[in-house]
């Protein structure tokens, strides 16, 4: 399990083509995620979100892969499941996940 704040996610540029959905401001997921596929000549790119993010994840899913990339990259994937943390005060919580996976269309 992690150990983090859920209102602390951020956008994360990691080699292995990761975005973690969180508070900042929409477009600079939707351009993480194009520039994944752009200038990194990513295959797939997966969008992670937990909590009150994961709409928020849907919504630079659909706006990344329809308006910015044109239908060049698709859903090829998407988990949900839920994790189980300690929050601040040390109570046991649990929080809904979605991992959304984009990959280039053939």
């Amino acid at each position: 399990t992690n150990n983090y704040n859920i209102n602390n996610m951020e956008v994360s540029n990691m080699e292995d083509n990761n975005i973690f959905i969180g508070g900042k401001p929409f477009m600079n997921y939707v351009t993480a995620v194009v520039m994944q596929f752009t200038t990194k000549n990513a295959e797939e790119v997966v969008i992670k979100a937990r909590g009150k993010f994961i709409s928020r994840a849907v919504d630079v899913t659909e706006v990344a892969a329809k308006r910015f990339l044109e239908g060049s990259v698709g859903v090829k994937n998407i988990k949900i499941d839920s994790e189980e943390f300690k929050n601040n005060e040390g109570k046991d919580i649990r929080v809904s996940i979605i991992e959304i996976t984009l990959g280039k269309n053939q």
